[in-house]
């Protein structure tokens, strides 16, 4: 007589132990997450020097309000001041946008490589899934490292308290 297969309804212990998914970290898991960390930091610094692309155009804003091309139009006239802090505002605000950013993903690596915040590690490799292609790639495997039941054991009670909705109050 053949074996009967587990059924659905069958407790945990009928069941083979190579079916139960295992909360015990592995050497896999942690050569993983090391490498994740590695990553993020560059992710990260290439972030970060995108973020300065803007650059330029700041510089272009304060020439026009210094002064400096004020004989640039064709009848003599200077360009309006405004246009000149429209080019100082808004590029400014980018680039302190992406560096913020390129800071949180080098925090989400360093917590990576340490095994702590859980909820902020993935959501940063959500973020991360928005630059393409490299922090796509990063983020998704990120992602599903992230969500392995043996990872949650390893970053310990911050990774249970999030998916189990029993946080503190």
């Amino acid at each position: 007589m053949t074996p009967i297969p587990p059924q659905l309804n069958d407790p945990p212990s009928a069941m083979p132990a190579h079916d139960l998914r295992s909360t015990q970290p592995t050497a896999e898991d942690i050569d993983q997450l090391r490498l994740l960390s590695i990553f993020h930091y560059v992710v990260g610094g290439i972030i970060a020097l995108m973020s300065l692309i803007p650059i330029v155009h700041v510089v272009l804003g304060i020439a026009i309000v210094s002064g400096a091309l004020d004989d640039a139009n064709a009848d003599g006239t200077p360009p309006p001041a405004v246009f000149g802090w429209l080019f100082i505002i808004f590029p400014s605000l980018m680039i302190g946008i992406g560096m913020t950013i390129a800071c949180c993903v080098f925090v989400a690596g360093r917590k990576l490589g340490a095994y702590q915040a859980h909820l902020f590690c993935l959501v940063m490799a959500a973020v991360e899934c928005m630059f393409m292609p490299f922090g796509t790639v990063l983020g998704v495997f990120t992602i599903l490292v992230l969500m392995r039941p043996s990872v949650k054991a390893l970053f310990g009670n911050s990774a249970a308290a999030t998916t189990d909705g029993g946080g503190r109050s």
